[in-house]
């Protein structure tokens, strides 16, 4: 299978959650037959609340079990759960209507467990594999995505929005992107802009636009309330705009 893995980037507060979900929800309604899979990579776990999603186990949950075990000394215990973490993954995952969906919590507190989160990220590849597109929404940076989810993606997509430092940002992301995580296309969605003639006078150091986004009032009270981006009208804004970057990608020429 032809996996499409498409990962979310950018800093903090410039609505990359809630472009993951829209691009979700375009996936779903654009490809009924297709097998798409939400990855919430980002510890505060967003993206499951504007999908709708109540988040029951992470994969870390299951990684804190293998090292509880390991630390009381439970060797064989700590061997066989680490073993059964293939499967257990699956109880991690939340089967939803058109797709399923992962979280994979918090990192870990203090010391290194590289052989388990190095395990569990082949494990996390293993699943993935069973899936068409894939959506990942990760922290401000990419180097958590590619330590703690998968080296490679397919489409890295960089979100800004008008700000002197998200545009920095962005290109800081790219340069650190183009080390750490094997990629196939990239380019910079701008989101929450007050109006287009703003983006004229971004400075993008040369990265290509994939989408102009005005920010949507609607979205402001559909974040505040907490409710689920499926609701969102296939006018809004948000919408809108994740149907234009996938185009753009050409996500959805099937």
């Amino acid at each position: 299978m032809d996996t499409k893995i498409i990962a979310m980037a950018g800093k903090g507060g410039v609505g990359k959650t809630s472009l993951a979900a829209a691009m979700v929800k375009v996936l779903v309604s654009s490809f009924p037959d297709k097998k798409i899979l939400a990855i919430d990579a980002d510890p505060a776990v967003g993206l499951s609340t504007a999908l709708g999603i109540h988040v029951e186990m992470t994969v870390d949950d299951i990684r804190k079990e293998v090292v509880a075990n390991a630390e009381e000394g439970n060797a064989k215990a700590a061997v066989e759960l680490l073993g059964e973490a293939r499967y257990r993954i699956f109880d991690a995952l939340v089967e939803q209507d058109g797709f399923s969906f992962i979280a994979i919590g918090r990192p870990e507190a203090a010391g290194c467990y590289c052989k388990i989160n190095s395990y569990l990220k082949e494990v996390i590849r293993i699943l993935s594999s069973n899936f068409d597109y894939i959506v990942i929404d990760g922290e401000a940076g990419i180097e958590q995505i590619n330590r703690r989810v998968m080296e490679k993606v397919t489409h890295l997509l960089l979100i800004t929005d008008s700000s002197r430092k998200g545009t920095q940002v962005v290109q800081t992301i790219k340069k650190v992107a183009d080390e750490l995580v094997m990629y196939e296309e990239t380019g910079v969605i701008l989101n929450r802009l007050p109006d287009l003639d703003v983006a004229e006078y971004m400075d993008l150091g040369g990265l290509p636009v994939l989408a102009e986004i005005l920010a949507d009032p609607s979205l402001v009270e559909f974040d505040l309330k907490g409710e689920n981006v499926f609701y969102l009208p296939d006018d809004a804004a948000i919408v809108q705009g994740a149907r234009k970057v996938l185009e753009s990608v050409r996500l959805l020429e099937g």
